[in-house]
């Protein structure tokens, strides 16, 4: 059974320097603040006199050496002060060595003065941490000095009382100052089930275990990314590693890939791809500004937070950021960093890689304290690139540091921001883009329409939007938005013009009315939500809104929202959540509508195709199709030839009875069409000759390479004794596609 005794203690007056305690606490910055200003700051208002000493063999022994009758004590600071009052010199200081040791009395000579039988309780070393580690004031004493209070600590949220309390106690007590400056509490990390964890029940994943499947990064992501650096429990949940892996990981680890092998596509045409700061600031692409600025404004962002040590804010600025760039900046411009967009391709391509380039390494230096290992992987292949990568024979340690010579990422600082490419303006727009973008695929989701089908016509509108977010959606960027949503026409309707397609509607904000309108909430709810669109309209102009002899603020008081009015069964709508946008598709379904969807499906099996059997972009096919009883695949190319052409370089798939006897298939494939069954083929380039040609004159045409000959080239053979003369554009073709269209084979080409 337990017996509760009571023993005499060793006390500390803390009662004495309490005033003093809570002085110094309040010049101490806690993330959060609420634990500081609250759990911590009550606890020392009410702080008692702390027992020090416990009664064990093992410790630390109290260096108090005392008469038995308690009338002499003697409080030893130092070894040396041992010897001089001892005479024995010691060089341990474990209970088994200083207990023996003895000092003579002075004020009862013939006696002597024995070590107090308690040990040191082990929060007082703690406590006392930032002098021990450093052997204060025996040596180290100007180091010391320099760097007490320490700049940051951080422990969990059970340290309020325990580690948080012993430091700040013995720091004002020896030097009247707080010993830290800075403090992050951490939560605790909780089993799934909401438990502590514990090896007897064994209610959580073998830590080894998960970074070895996920990845050390994966876990710190995970943790730094959760209520545990605001001091709030975490229920861990192996899955939620997973998901930094999938959301975080596997997307910037792809934008990396996808980098790479663009510069490497790039380079392998001649050029040499060196990373040019200019070219970045120079850029007129919109998304190229946007993703520069966006980067920018989060290296800001991370300066301002780290400072303030709110890790809780800078793990989301960055996981969102991550999609930003991944999700929509190298989506929007894949084609154009493969070279395969605008009139210079080229010089598009290597604009693109250069911003992708300067983005990707100050991502990589931002993310190095978070996850070390990932980006010391990025950094190690994008250093190749940088001229100084040359200097690094030294081991890249001589100065100045930089990206490029320096042999890792943790040897740089974290990167400055840039202010000249701040650009708020294109921020805003790029976001009314994405509203509009993830709007619309909800329209299109409601009516069960592919993105491979277009629509006629997407409404956007907008409740006071700034002129530059109008300027930029409907200049710039309206290609990306005809693009991401597959629309014929874009249309952001004037505000002129808003009460033809929507109703603005106003309701009480209850949570900040409640208390102000009392019994009135009612009759105040019910004249509200009676306005009319006009009126509506001209209440929020206003800013505020008189009801029942109260005057409400329009703007913090009122929620508003817009609905879409506009009569017709062809228009699907929707809102976005805050109400002030609302997205409306044509969703009229024609023959040229379906045909251009078809032609779509048509040209995803192609790719698929052409991946399949590992071509490269710039490697050129001809692409024959073939379809039993009707022809909609045959009418869905006839009414789109310009966008095969756009897609792939000129050429465009024709009926397989068009391919030249000789055309070497590299993959086919049988696929659905507009729900009709097609057969795909995928050919080697070939000349294709005339019809009527004799058969030893058509094969030698066989064995002609089409990409050596020049268009109406003259070429000169013997056959059987016989010279044979074959022009270009008469007796063959380089291609079935110029043999359609010259001879007009089908009437579309």
């Amino acid at each position: 059974p337990l017996i509760y005794k009571a023993v005499p203690s060793w006390f500390v007056k803390v009662e004495e320097i309490r005033d003093k305690i809570v002085k110094n606490n309040n010049e101490t910055y806690w993330v959060p603040s609420a634990v500081k200003e609250g759990r911590f700051h009550n606890w020392l208002t009410d702080a008692r006199d702390w027992a020090v000493s416990r009664n064990r063999f093992w410790g630390t022994p109290i260096p108090i050496w005392a008469s038995e009758d308690m009338s002499e004590i003697v409080c030893i600071g130092s070894i040396a002060e041992l010897k001089e009052l001892s005479g024995v010199e010691v060089d341990d200081l474990h209970r088994e060595t200083v207990d023996s040791v003895t000092i003579p009395s002075k004020k009862n000579p013939g006696t002597v003065l024995r070590r107090i039988d308690e040990v040191f309780d082990c929060w007082f070393e703690s406590g006392s941490m930032p002098y021990a580690q450093k052997h204060y004031p025996f040596e180290n004493k100007e180091q010391f000095e320099k760097g007490f209070p320490a700049d940051f600590i951080a422990e969990g949220l059970d340290q309020t009382r325990g580690w948080f309390y012993t430091l700040m106690v013995l720091s004002t007590a020896l030097f009247d100052k707080p010993a830290f400056k800075n403090l992050i509490v951490n939560g605790m990390v909780l089993a799934g089930d909401g438990k502590k964890m514990a090896k007897r029940l064994k209610n959580y994943p073998d830590p080894i275990l998960v970074i070895s499947k996920y990845g050390a990064d994966a876990l710190r992501m995970y943790l730094i990314n959760s209520p545990v650096v605001r001091a709030e429990s975490l229920k861990f949940q192996e899955a939620g590693v997973l998901g930094v892996v999938k959301e975080v990981f596997l997307p910037l680890y792809n934008a990396f890939r996808f980098f790479l092998q663009n510069v490497e596509r790039w380079e392998g045409r001649g050029n040499k791809f060196v990373p040019d700061i200019e070219k970045v600031r120079g850029t007129k692409n919109p998304t190229d500004i946007w993703i520069s600025a966006a980067t920018q404004g989060l290296i800001k962002f991370v300066h301002e937070e780290m400072k303030a040590y709110r890790l809780y804010t800078v793990m989301p600025a960055l996981v969102t950021f991550v999609t930003q760039l991944t999700n929509w900046y190298v989506r929007l411009n894949r084609d154009r960093l493969k070279g395969l967009e605008g009139e210079d391709a080229d010089a598009e391509a290597e604009t693109g890689l250069q911003v992708l380039y300067d983005v990707l390494l100050d991502v990589t230096v931002i993310m190095a304290p978070f996850t070390p290992f990932i980006t010391e992987y990025f950094y190690q292949h994008l250093r190749k690139l940088q001229p100084s990568y040359k200097d690094a024979a030294d081991g890249g340690k001589s100065n100045p540091v930089m990206a490029g010579k320096s042999d890792s990422v943790h040897f740089l600082p974290l990167p400055t921001y840039d202010e000249t490419r701040l650009n708020q303006d294109a921020v805003e727009a790029m976001e009314a883009l994405q509203t509009i973008v993830e709007l619309g695929r909800n329209v299109r989701e409601k009516r069960n329409i592919s993105l491979r089908t277009p629509v006629k016509n997407v409404v956007v509108i907008l409740r006071n939007p700034s002129a530059n977010v109008i300027e930029g959606i409907t200049g710039s960027l309206k290609g990306y938005i005809l693009s991401e949503l597959n629309a014929w026409d874009f249309t952001v309707i004037p505000k002129e013009e808003e009460h033809q397609w929507v109703t603005l509607s106003l309701q009480p904000d209850f949570a900040k009315l409640g208390k102000k309108l009392g019994k009135k909430m009612k009759a105040v709810k019910a004249a509200v939500t009676a306005l009319s669109h006009v009126e509506a309209v001209a209440c929020m102009e206003k800013g505020s809104l008189v009801v029942e002899e109260v005057t409400i603020d329009a703007k913090t008081e009122l929620i508003s929202k817009l609905a879409f009015s506009k009569e017709g069964d062809h228009w699907e709508s929707t809102p976005n959540q805050e109400g002030d946008v609302v997205v409306a598709v044509d969703c009229t379904q024609d023959e040229a509508i379906l045909a251009a969807g078809k032609s779509r499906e048509l040209i995803n099996h192609i790719q698929q195709l052409r991946k399949s059997a590992g071509l490269d972009l710039t490697d050129i096919v001809e692409v024959f199709f073939q379809e039993e009883g009707i022809t909609s695949t045959e009418s869905a190319v006839a009414l789109n030839v310009s966008l095969f052409e756009n897609k792939f370089r000129g050429s465009v798939p024709l009926p397989k009875n068009l391919a030249p006897e000789w055309s070497v298939v590299i993959r086919s494939d049988s696929v659905e069409v507009g729900g009709s069954k097609v057969d795909v083929f995928i050919c080697r380039p070939a000349v294709s000759a005339r019809d009527g040609l004799d058969e030893l004159t058509a094969s030698f045409l066989s064995t002609v390479d089409p990409s050596q000959v020049q268009e109406g080239q003259v070429l000169s053979c013997v056959i059987d004794g016989k010279d044979h003369s074959l022009e270009e554009g008469k007796d063959f073709w380089v291609s079935a596609s110029k043999k359609a269209a010259a001879l007009k084979s089908v009437s579309w080409m």
